[in-house]
């Protein structure tokens, strides 16, 4: 990352948490909060307005949850890096986070040092996941069947009856 200043938006439905991150924001050098949201719908509003360069987004939040609210601001071709924090350490929060197109997923009891440096790696275009959550993430990946290439299926579909030369 450039010594520029980050910009970051924080959408979370609780008050006292985002007057938290702001507080622990604003105290780093390097970065600035630019708005707030306290619900999905108010967060794609902020975001399209500031353009920050990462959004805190809940995932539990009224009107339209963070998953929606992120799959929206990416469908619409933000700039933005979304990463997504929860309390809640649900495996399934995980995909659909990923599947929405966030950058990274962090949960909300991680040390402050964990959520800094998640912000700048998001920022510089990485992709990152809460290390509590990482190895089950990889051992869901593993137990999956390995896709069968496409070709290998079309060919497999070809019987000598539908097999047609050209000539």
């Amino acid at each position: 990352m450039t010594d520029r200043e980050l910009t970051v938006v924080i959408a979370d439905d609780q008050g006292m948490v985002r007057a938290g991150f702001r507080s622990l924001l604003d105290g780093e050098p390097g970065l600035r909060v630019v708005g707030e949201a306290s619900d999905g719908e108010q967060a794609v509003e902020v975001v399209r307005r500031q353009q920050p360069d990462v959004v805190l987004m809940d995932i539990r939040m009224p009107v339209l949850n963070g998953l929606a609210a992120t799959s929206r601001l990416v469908d619409e071709g933000t700039t933005s890096r979304i990463l997504v924090l929860t309390t809640f350490d649900l495996d399934e929060y995980v995909f659909e986070a990923l599947r929405a197109g966030a950058s990274g997923f962090l949960l909300k009891d991680s040390p402050v040092e964990h959520l800094l440096a998640a912000i700048q790696v998001v920022a510089a275009g990485d992709a990152l996941l809460d290390p509590a959550v990482t190895r089950r993430v990889i051992d869901t990946f593993v137990r999956r069947p390995a896709p069968t290439p496409r070709r290998a299926v079309a060919l497999a579909s070809l019987t000598p009856a539908n097999v047609r030369c050209s000539g």
